[in-house]
């Protein structure tokens, strides 16, 4: 008899022991799927603050300067201002439940908001509406594949880190430069290396996602809307540039 409850005691160990390293993976899984259903809903709602921007917004936004050309309205600075606010309460109100989730489709919403002038200008070209069809469309099957890479894949992408950092930081510089140079082949020259740039951080925040790494779903969704809509933009400038060289 005491030989058989050992051995159920041991059989009871092995199930209790199977049981906690399932655990772990159930709840990464949990996780990974609750982060990629609010990134899905993050792009609903900035698709829905873009439309209304274009839709009834566009005047009050894009107002026409001195020499012709399109230029942002003196408000629309405020909405930029208010899009960081948004960001930057999100990340501090990350653990927060429902105050996070409040926070995390204000900030899409008001994303989509500030695209308003760009999309208008592209909108406002001849071939407009297929350029923007063509970088959505290729942000998406590029961003599915790197992030189908990353998940499978054996290659550690965690020391991408610092590098992908610096680089940010020179294209923001470049970025404000260029604001007062308005040069297009700079312009081409930063969309290129933001395309690169937020190429390889879909597969550093992927993989940092599905190892664990990532507090909450929220700050992972956040992480993974702003890759997308940066290497959204960095694509509608690429072919924004040569489509109005056509």
């Amino acid at each position: 008899m005491a030989l058989y409850d050992r051995e159920y005691i041991r059989n009871k160990t092995n199930e209790n022991i199977a049981k906690d390293q399932a655990t772990p993976k159930s709840a990464l899984a949990t996780f990974i799927k609750q982060t990629y259903q609010l990134f899905a809903a993050s792009l609903l709602a900035a698709s829905v603050g873009a439309y209304i921007g274009v839709a009834y917004l566009t005047n009050s936004l894009v107002k026409m300067g001195m020499d012709g050309r399109p230029t942002v309205a003196g408000w629309f600075w405020g909405l930029v201002i208010l899009e960081f606010a948004l960001l930057f309460g999100l990340m501090a109100a990350k653990k927060k439940e429902g105050l996070n989730l409040v926070l995390l489709f204000a900030f899409t919403f008001v994303s989509g908001l500030t695209l308003t002038p760009m999309l208008a200008g592209y909108l406002a070209m001849p071939s407009g509406a297929t350029i923007i069809t063509e970088a959505f469309v290729l942000t998406t099957v590029a961003f599915g594949g790197l992030s189908i890479f990353a998940m499978n894949t054996k290659r550690d992408f965690s020391a991408m880190g610092k590098m992908l950092f610096i680089t940010l930081i020179v294209i923001i510089v470049a970025g404000i430069i260029n604001i007062f140079l308005g040069s297009p082949l700079l312009q081409l020259g930063i969309a290129s290396v933001g395309a690169i740039l937020f190429s390889a951080f879909i597969l550093y925040d992927t993989q940092n996602i599905i190892r664990g790494n990532v507090e909450t779903p929220v700050e992972a969704a956040v992480m993974l809307y702003l890759d997308f809509l940066n290497l959204f933009v960095s694509l509608l400038q690429i072919l924004g540039i040569f489509g109005d060289r056509d």
